[in-house]
């Protein structure tokens, strides 16, 4: 199946913003932590936010393939969380649920957007 014309001039940009937030996640989440200070950190809430923004851009040119996009962004948070303890940080299951929710309430929102955009003839 072939993609409209919009959509085909889009989706070049899409997998260029998935890969530049995909690299900046990679420097956030697996360089050293910052000291908290004793104060609690909204780590879940910067998991949430930055894997639902992974999600936006292949589910914006790509909206009937979401599914997948949501599965490859929750296995992209299960790699770093692999990863994490080999560069001295904490592997943790609730950062990959918070990866998983934001990444699925993303792409839900992405979707919706992009159906309510005129797709021109």
């Amino acid at each position: 199946m072939s993609l409209p014309q919009p959509l085909r001039r889009a989706a070049p940009w899409a997998w260029a913003a998935t890969a530049l937030l995909a690299a900046v996640l990679c420097v956030l989440t697996l360089s050293p932590s910052p000291p908290t200070g004793g104060r609690p950190s909204p780590d879940k809430l910067y998991h949430f936010i930055g894997f639902g923004a992974l999600a936006v851009p292949l589910c914006l040119a790509y909206p009937r393939r979401a599914w997948a996009v949501i599965v490859g962004v929750i296995a992209f948070g299960a790699a770093v969380e692999v990863i994490q303890p080999f560069v001295g940080r904490g592997a943790e299951w609730g950062d990959l649920l918070a990866d998983a929710l934001g990444a699925a309430t993303a792409a839900g929102v992405a979707v919706a957007l992009r159906r309510r955009w005129p797709t021109p003839a």
